[in-house]
């Protein structure tokens, strides 16, 4: 695919204070680039200098191989539209009139629309579905429709690249999905570039082919959605802990808030916390211990147990072996090594074969290290040991060098508090 835009070493600044600082990045033609991070990050301000509404103080922004600086309005607006945040209207001109301002790139001076330019316009509220209100005044739209209409006069500017500067934020969630679901079939029927600021880490997700992560005015990350919105990127950048999942039907990375979860409450009562699991034992513990704030790690797991994928959606570290293999000596090692840097072990209710009867010795490893162990026993350990008693014999060994059995979830909480 061709380049259609090329930032190269971008830095701006508002009067004396840098707001961006050496962005590089290329965005190439048909792509749906989101650019996401938290308020004062920049996002608007790169998406004015990839628009020429700002100079740069340092680097430059290429168009389709020419420096944008060097380009009048006029020919820019060709390549390029804007779909604006506040949709607001300044006069009370009906949509068709708001759709047809989109020709005026088009046009010489003193130059009437003609038949072309009326069909563009015709053909812009058709795919927008706002035809049917062209005769109304601007004013007197809800929100999304004037939303439709400011897309169908960027439409009308007959672009290679929209760029949308938060274009669902005052609508509801219906109007937010019918933008994007529009946004997205243009983009595949038209190999329309689209470049997109957005609060929504979910939509985000689900619409954007790359993201851009912006911190304190530089790319944090940059990448396919479910590389960049993690829950050790998203605590990194935001200051918050939240659960990354999958869409149930996308399969793109879905972010859930955890309330009463900040730095501040973090620092009061985080501990290092060591999970055994395996066999889908420890997710409900690993999600509680991160809602509450504490570093927790796990292992030995093999990838792909659901314990794993708990593991991978809250960015916790995880030793992982591979799937449907015993744990190897490399891996248990590993784990051993943080188990030493944990304040507090905790095994839960894992089933015990063969292949992962060394994450027992490691919890004896935690006892001989003096580690406080705690082990979940709701369910008897002779019924989870497929061993041939090995598992009973070294659980036996747990309980008589320390180890403190819990039963229920009230119990962890009084030792954790």
């Amino acid at each position: 695919m061709s380049v259609n835009i090329k930032v190269l070493n971008l830095s701006f600044q508002y009067q004396a204070e840098p707001i961006l600082k050496g962005i590089n990045l290329e965005v190439e033609q048909g792509d749906i680039l989101g650019i996401i991070g938290p308020n004062g990050s920049g996002k608007s301000t790169l998406l004015k200098n990839i628009n020429a509404l700002l100079k740069p103080m340092e680097g430059k922004v290429m168009l389709e191989g020419k420096d944008l600086l060097k380009m009048n309005r006029q020919e820019i607006a060709r390549s390029m539209a804007v779909v604006p945040q506040d949709t607001s209207p300044g006069f009370n001109f009906t949509a068709y009139e708001i759709v047809m301002m989109g020709r005026v790139p088009h046009l010489d001076r003193f130059q009437k629309e003609g038949e072309k330019d009326r069909q563009i316009v015709r053909e812009a509220m058709g795919l927008t579905s706002s035809w049917s209100f062209k005769d109304r005044p601007i004013t007197e739209l809800s929100g999304g429709e004037r939303q439709r209409v400011i897309l169908a006069r960027a439409l009308a500017q007959e672009p290679q690249i929209i760029l949308l500067d938060e274009p669902t934020a005052f609508l509801d969630i219906s109007y937010q999905t019918e933008i994007f679901d529009l946004v997205k079939k243009l983009n595949q029927e038209r190999n329309l570039t689209v470049i997109a600021v957005l609060h929504d880490l979910n939509l985000a997700s689900q619409y954007c082919h790359h993201l851009i992560l912006l911190k304190e005015g530089k790319i944090y990350r940059l990448g396919a959605p479910r590389e960049v919105i993690t829950a050790s990127n998203i605590k990194e950048v935001y200051g918050t802990r939240v659960i990354v999942g999958r869409h149930p039907l996308s399969d793109t990375p879905y972010v859930s808030l955890l309330p009463g979860i900040n730095e501040k409450n973090e620092e009061k009562k985080s501990r290092r916390v060591h999970v055994i699991g395996g066999g889908g034992s420890a997710s409900p513990l690993l999600k509680l211990l991160y809602s509450l704030g504490h570093q927790v790690s796990v292992g030995v797991i093999n990838a792909g147990d659901t314990d794993w994928e708990t593991a991978r959606e809250l960015g916790v570290p995880c030793v992982e072996e591979r799937p449907f293999s015993s744990l190897s000596k490399e891996k248990h090692q590993e784990n051993l090594k943080m188990i030493e840097e944990a304040e507090l072990i905790i095994m839960a209710n894992v089933p015990f074969g063969r292949g992962n009867l060394k994450n027992l010795e490691a919890a004896l490893h935690a006892l001989e290290r003096e580690i406080p162990l705690l082990v979940y026993n709701g369910v008897d350990i002779s019924s989870r040991d497929y061993t041939g008693g090995k598992a009973v014999e070294l659980y036996n060994q747990l309980k008589d060098k320390g180890a403190r059995e819990i039963y229920e979830e009230e119990e962890l909480m009084e030792v954790l508090n």
